[in-house]
């Protein structure tokens, strides 16, 4: 861990005495921070003369009075700027009441901090922007309820809703057990288990409406590892191997929205790469932006739909 100046550590030090429910020797502290012994006793020193609880035993450590709070704003300038990139992300956002509730945020922030550091957050704000293409370039729209889905992630419970098809437009009542939220690009998805398809599934939040807690508890029924969520919804996919271009690769591990399962080098400069995906028709699509970088080997539907898509562009520009 990098050296911390003391003021930091001593927040730090009392901040892990309010979290941890067992306590902490000198020795486990000077190891964390990288310090000696010395320096953590006169850690202790300096925040038993400002009037913080701390609380010792021979046999388990250092503790903090039960009851005692520390004022919860207490920011490094490099805590606060790492809050900035994250504001700032949310307010690159398509959904306007995420970026509303992130201005929210930051006002409070604001209210709080003392005069030097609020000074420090002026002027840094609009000057560590996000995406300034989504930033800028996108007008901001109401997306799905993402409050209220979070929610029901933290309770686990299941939740109810209308969803509309991206393919046909046809809406259906769906009834699924919520895993977890995922910003993909330009949209957020939640992904949970599909009464309705027996299966893991992903829902843009947009294309979702009436949503609604139940009174009924779940429990997963997959493997609840984030990376798992994410990746697994694909699992089920096709699967599809394409040729990319080195000068390429970099974008597109960047932005395949699925994982690799199977990569060769080929002798010109190109990269074989296997995948699963479900969704061909977004996959052909999303390809687009590669242009003769990426070439499609299977599966035949995929090529296909890559032909049938180049030949309605041509024509539409031909008319």
């Amino acid at each position: 861990m990098s050296r911390l100046k003391s003021s930091e550590r001593r927040m730090k030090i009392i901040l892990k005495l309010q979290q941890s429910k067992e306590r902490i020797t000198v020795d486990k502290l000077a190891r964390e921070f990288g310090v000696s012994r010395r320096t953590i006793f006169r850690d202790f020193n300096a925040l038993s003369e400002v009037q913080v609880p701390v609380t010792y035993d021979d046999l388990s450590g250092y503790g903090i009075m039960d009851g005692y709070s520390v004022p919860p704003l207490m920011f490094s300038q490099k805590e606060l700027a790492t809050i900035l990139v994250g504001l700032n992300f949310v307010k690159s956002q398509v959904d306007k009441n995420l970026i509303d509730d992130a201005k929210g945020v930051e006002l409070k922030i604001k209210n709080v901090l003392p005069d030097t550091l609020k000074a420090y957050m002026e002027s840094l704000d609009n000057k560590t922007v996000v995406d300034p293409f989504l930033h800028f370039g996108h007008e901001k729209k109401v997306g799905g309820n993402w409050y209220t889905l979070s929610n029901a992630i933290s309770e686990n419970r299941t939740v109810t809703f209308k969803y509309k098809s991206q393919k046909d437009s046809s809406v259906s009542e769906r009834q699924v057990d919520p895993y977890l939220l995922v910003f993909y690009r330009d949209h957020w998805n939640m992904i949970g288990f599909s009464h309705k398809r027996d299966a893991i599934r992903n829902f843009v939040l947009d294309r979702m409406e009436n949503v609604s807690i139940t009174s009924q508890k779940f429990e997963p029924r997959e493997n609840n590892d984030t990376e798992a969520l994410i990746f697994g919804s694909n699992e089920s996919g096709q699967e599809v191997v394409v040729l990319v271009d080195d000068r390429a690769d970099r974008a597109f591990r960047a932005n395949l929205p699925t994982k690799i399962f199977k990569e060769e080098a080929q002798n010109n400069k190109k990269i074989k790469v296997q995948f699963r995906f479900e969704n061909l028709g977004f996959l052909n699509e999303w390809l687009l932006q590669f242009g003769n970088k990426v070439q499609v080997l299977s599966p035949k539907e995929l090529i296909e739909k890559r032909e049938y898509l180049l030949k309605e562009m041509l024509n539409q520009q031909k008319g």
